[in-house]
């Protein structure tokens, strides 16, 4: 009965094998359209904060002519657009749109006392064209609160007395400043309004008015302010999201998403998919970047997000400060326009880039009608995957784990498909080059202590090697582990050179199986404009190397259960606790290095940079410097010692990083597989010039060690 059993489980490993690969043959295609959709948008906008520009102007000697002559600077140097905001009290009284006082400041100012008992904010528009347009939206905001205010006025100016504190009224949201939005039209600028969702409740009618005057200026894309977009509020009561969402449909206006948020507005996934997914993302240059980096470095970083990371919006922000040494105000607007213009500049080098200037779009991703069940083949496949790792560590189990794996992704998929699309992504992802590394493993086993094959050659599985039952025969391990070779008969210097050759790249062919399998999984639009992302980052970095370390430490040679418990019994030392601490501080500082927050020091900065240029596309560092090369040499060495096996634990590191490179789905999948490709041959040249140099150190030592030693011996 085991026999059978085990037969069964072998023609099904089989079996799964093709599965997996047919997963891969129909996830194929899906990269296919994925890579055609990334080609659909193209155009790129380049945005100044409008806010910021009114505030840098205010802190100058002469503040109008300050605005209009950056206006124009910005203009010729490539910005086409200028970010507005709602308005408040203060932005109006930057802008030169009115002036306030307290009830004590409008009492001096008419040369009477302050009224006794009262607090209210006195406000005088600047002239006739400032009482016509800004005041409405004034009241309007007044209004929407029930506060009392009347008229007043002084000095020829009319204005308004209302009932509230200054402290409270200058915190009100009111609409956007009508004389701002014509000025930056006549301009020649495009429009991109920043809407809050702190004018509370929600107005479907004031809305429509609002959106159908910006449509008039050429709005075609709104941005948002704050940790929620325009209605999400009140949805929950009212719907608000969906009515605004139907709005921006009525007016062919798009939205757009900010890269690298801490959390993501509240309702942006909603409001997306409302307007079936007229989103371009937008990356914002902190005001403390623009006034630290330097012009070239702006550039530099603006090229990567949009080849990189599908960045077609780019979003500048001014800043000023007292310079205490200078006793001067600083701002950072002409280095802005610095690097923004010249043959060298953002807009130069991302037009040779094939990125030119304009009204950006939204990639369009309408799918086949083949592609949902290609996905589905493509789960299967995953699964199929998941259970050969699986059946790697506990052999005999394939029939019930796929059978498991059926069952339980169908009914993720009925309570979550994305859920679903994930885990069986995150699957993949590991089992691929863990498997890989198992393989490899079994192979240097082969070759070094024996066939590692059990009853059925099941080379895939774990079992005890024939030698270990030999404890004489070289190379043996014997059961007990009282005696363990670390130096194995040597085969030819080319032979081993060439059998690590040819292992690395079937180890990396079967990594790279988990490939097709993300992209075919995560084949929807939601994650290239990153409103879904790949979960699991941590898991796939750490599983693979633990995996394979359990593997090498448990499954070579004697039962993996007899090394468990030999090593429970051992007792806690200060060496164990100390190796212990080094491997957490190790491990933190690998996790620190990677997602999208990963820290980078500044000489590594500069090398990647380096690579930017060169290549066009920049290799991994973890790839090419160190998981490819440690693998080679580890595969080269490991057919003669022992200790070597831990350089193919590390090498693991490569492996994993490959298939990593590919869960970044907002990054073109073409330049994806150039920076693999990249990182192998880098990798390769780098892990041959190891072995060299270990030959040479090896020879040296073989020579002139055994005199050295006799020398001090003698």
């Amino acid at each position: 009965m085991l026999l059978r059993w085990q037969q069964w489980n072998r023609r099904v490993r089989f079996a799964l094998w093709v599965i997996t690969l047919i997963g891969v043959a129909a996830a194929l295609p899906l990269g296919a359209v994925r890579m055609e959709m990334e080609q659909t948008s193209k155009q790129v906008e380049y945005i100044f904060d409008y806010r910021d520009l009114v505030e840098v102007s205010e802190l100058q000697a002469r503040p109008q002519a300050f605005l209009a002559e950056h206006m124009d600077k910005l203009k010729a140097a490539g910005v086409t657009t200028l970010s507005v905001y709602e308005s408040t009290m203060k932005e109006l009284v930057q802008s030169g749109r009115l002036t306030y006082y307290s009830s004590r400041d409008a009492a001096l100012l008419q040369g009477k006392f302050e009224p006794v008992g009262q607090n209210f904010t006195y406000i005088l528009f600047n002239g006739e064209q400032e009482e016509e347009m800004i005041g409405p939206i004034v009241r309007a905001a007044f209004d929407r609160l029930d506060v009392p205010y009347g008229n007043w006025s002084y000095g020829g100016r009319n204005g308004m007395v209302v009932e509230m504190p200054v402290a409270e009224a200058l915190m009100k949201t009111m609409d956007f400043d009508p004389m701002a939005l014509q000025a930056i039209h006549d301009a020649g600028f495009r429009i991109l309004p920043r809407f809050s969702d702190r004018v509370l409740p929600y107005d479907q009618a004031v809305m429509d008015t609002t959106l159908g005057e910006l449509k008039k200026l050429g709005v075609s894309r709104i941005l948002f302010e704050g940790d929620k977009v325009k209605g999400a509020t009140d949805q929950a009561m009212d719907g608000s999201l969906d009515s605004f969402g139907e709005l921006l449909n009525k007016y062919g206006i798009g939205i757009a998403t900010i890269e690298n948020l801490k959390k993501p507005q509240e309702g942006i996934n909603k409001l997306a998919y409302i307007t079936n997914y007229n989103v371009v993302r937008l990356y914002s240059l902190s005001p403390d970047d623009g006034m630290e980096m330097t012009p070239g470095a702006i550039a530099d970083r603006f090229q990567l997000a949009a080849k990189d990371r599908n960045i077609r919006m780019f979003f500048l922000n001014g800043k000023i400060e007292g310079d205490t040494d200078t006793g001067k105000f600083v701002h950072n607007v002409d280095k802005l326009i610095l690097a923004m213009g010249g043959e060298n500049g953002v807009a130069a080098k991302l037009s040779k880039a094939g990125f030119t200037s304009g009204e950006p779009k939204p990639f369009d991703y309408e799918q086949p009608s083949w592609a949902k069940p290609a996905r589905g083949i493509v789960a299967v496949g995953a699964i199929a995957l998941i259970t050969l790792l699986v059946g790697a560590f506990v052999p005999g189990v394939y029939i019930p784990v796929f059978l498991l794996g059926l069952v339980g992704s169908s009914g993720l998929y009925v309570l979550n498909s994305s859920t679903m699309e994930q885990a069986l992504a995150l699957g993949a992802a590991v089992s691929a080059p863990t498997l890989a590394l198992v393989w490899v493993m079994n192979r240097i086993y082969s070759r070094t202590i024996g066939d590692r094959r059990i009853v059925g050659g099941d080379d895939w599985a774990v079992g005890r090697s024939k030698s270990s039952q030999v404890p004489n025969q070289p190379g043996a391990i014997s059961d007990s582990g009282s005696r363990m070779k670390w130096v194995f008969p040597a085969h030819s210097m080319g032979r081993r050179f060439g059998m690590a050759l040819s292992w690395f790249v079937v180890t990396t062919l079967i990594s790279l199986v988990a490939v097709p399998m993300i992209f075919g999984l995560l084949n929807d639009i939601t994650y290239n404009l990153v409103l879904e992302q790949f979960r699991g980052v941590s898991v796939l970095h750490l599983a693979p190397i633990a995996l394979v370390a359990v593997y090498v430490l448990f499954y070579n040679g004697q039962t993996s259960v007899n090394k468990l418990r030999t090593l429970l019994s051992q007792p806690i030392t200060l060496t164990w606790i100390l190796l212990a601490a080094v491997i957490g501080a190790i491990g933190y500082y690998y996790l620190s290095r990677t997602g999208n927050a990963g820290q980078v020091s500044s000489i590594e900065l500069v090398i990647r940079n380096f690579l930017e240029t060169t290549f066009g596309v920049r290799p991994r560092f973890k790839e090419f410097l160190l998981g490819h090369p440690l693998l080679l040499l580890g595969l080269f060495l490991s057919l003669r010692y022992r200790a070597a096996w831990l350089l193919v634990i590390a090498g693991s590191l490569g492996q994993l990083t490959m298939v990593d490179t590919f869960a970044h789905i907002h990054t073109p999948l073409y330049i994806s597989i150039i920076r693999i490709m990249l990182g192998l041959g880098t990798g390769i040249i780098i892990g041959c010039l190891l072995i060299a140099a270990w030959q040479l150190v090896e020879g040296a030592l073989r020579k002139w060690a055994p005199a050295i030693i006799r020398k001090f011996v003698g």
